[in-house]
């Protein structure tokens, strides 16, 4: 199905401006399946891995329900600045990704980061090892959710930040600091969701409007 790409893009630290000389090319990108190949009992798969490593493809139907959701890691795909593969359809999509927003981008950013608090904070308690990398990517999902609420943006790019994240990263913020810097950010993705123009809910007519016409132009 790698054929049927629309979307291909570049995310991780390359495309948030925290990459070193060894950094990974993670690679994430959407497919069209053949409007036919929905016709037969067995369908075309909802994602796939590879084929170069560190890659991963939804097919469009599910990408666009997981960014329906306010899926934060499907969402940074649509404002990648490092974009390698687009078809017209790719270029439709992204085209209407500010469909996808709302305020619930507020919950699955916020929840996001709290699960990993929670899972660094638990192995710290059960073995005194600390993963400072999942540690700085809470953070930077914090800091992403306000910036979508109050610019109904996709922050992805944050090289700004690049020497305090990279800090948190390499372990030389002390975890007291770590945590509090996260209860701040808490605080202030709830006050952004106070004032957010973002609707209450995304705009999934223009989306299924979107996905009509890819099904339609999958027929030719």
């Amino acid at each position: 199905m790698i054929q049927h790409t629309i979307l291909g893009v570049v995310v991780g630290s390359r495309a948030y401006g925290l990459d070193g000389p060894g950094s990974d090319h993670d690679r994430r990108g959407v497919y069209a399946a053949p409007t036919r190949a929905f016709w037969t009992l067995d369908k075309p798969p909802t994602h796939f891995d590879g084929p170069l490593d560190e890659q991963f493809t939804w097919e469009i139907e599910r990408f666009c329900t997981l960014a329906l959701q306010a899926n934060p890691t499907v969402l940074e795909v649509l404002w990648s600045p490092i974009v390698e593969t687009i078809t017209p359809d790719g270029s439709a999509l992204r085209a209407a990704r500010h469909a996808f927003l709302s305020r619930r981008v507020a919950a699955t950013y916020g929840d996001y980061a709290r699960d990993q608090l929670n899972r660094v904070t638990a192995r710290r308690e059960r073995t005194g090892e600390t993963n400072w990398k999942q540690a700085m990517h809470m953070i930077r999902l914090l800091l992403a959710g306000a910036h979508v609420l109050r610019t109904g943006d996709v922050l992805v790019e944050v090289r700004s930040l690049r020497p305090r994240l990279l800090a948190v990263r390499s372990g030389s913020v002390p975890w007291n600091s770590v945590v509090d810097w996260a209860r701040d950010l808490q605080d202030d993705l709830a006050s952004a969701r106070e004032s957010t123009e973002l609707p209450e809910a995304p705009d999934r007519g223009a989306i299924d409007q979107l996905l009509v016409g890819v099904r339609e132009r999958g027929l030719q």
